[in-house]
């Protein structure tokens, strides 16, 4: 007998999902909300071309925190946990797609580094 045939929730303590939530809201949130207001990180100057798509990514893999810890805060039931896990594999393909186009973009575009002097 699994625990899962003894009633025992799959989603573990909500505390600990809340807190993971609010952690990965003030890590990774930031960064990508300003550069699509318009600033663009010091580290990030030389690949501008791409930048948008890139802070689209990241808030890609936000959501993907999103959907996975909803329902476990939630408390749902086995199939709803599972069918937000299968929508989180999207919000990872669509990211992945998002950074490829960035650096394909960022590849056919100038940099846009000064050039060291003669």
């Amino acid at each position: 007998m699994t625990a899962y045939d003894k009633g025992a929730g799959v989603n573990g303590n909500p505390l600990y999902h809340w807190i993971a939530l609010a952690v990965s809201t003030v890590v990774v949130l930031p960064v990508p909300v300003a550069i699509l207001a318009g600033w663009t990180p010091s580290w990030m100057r030389e690949r501008q071309a791409g930048m948008r798509l890139r802070a689209y990514g990241v808030l890609c893999i936000y959501a993907l925190m999103l959907v996975n810890s909803g329902p476990r805060i939630a408390d749902a039931s086995v199939e709803t946990v599972m069918a937000c896990m299968s929508v989180g594999f999207g919000c990872i393909a669509a990211a992945a797609v998002l950074f490829l186009l960035a650096e394909r973009k960022d590849s056919g575009a100038r940099t846009t580094r000064p050039s060291k002097p003669r």
